[in-house]
């Protein structure tokens, strides 16, 4: 265990930070796994743009690596596009 005072501050922050970004994380993917199972084209298209800005703050905020960031975005849009 650590034995100084601001190592034990930086186990709490950690901590603290970690749960955050599961939380946001989590989320996220909760709102993709609801997008997917839309079929409806009209409805899909007025979520997507909100979706991708949550993509986005989590890529920015380094929650999610840029590049899966936006592997997910190509794969929502190309969803979108198939639909019919």
């Amino acid at each position: 265990m650590a034995n100084h005072k601001s190592a034990l501050k930086r186990i709490r922050q950690s901590r603290s930070r970690s749960t955050h970004n599961h939380y946001y994380a989590k989320s996220t993917r909760t709102a993709i796994k609801q997008y997917r199972s839309l079929e409806n084209k009209n409805e899909a298209e007025e979520k997507l743009p909100k979706l991708m800005s949550r993509i986005d703050r989590l890529a920015k905020k380094n929650i999610i690596h840029k590049n899966k960031a936006a592997n997910l975005k190509s794969s929502l849009v190309r969803q979108l596009q198939e639909m019919s």
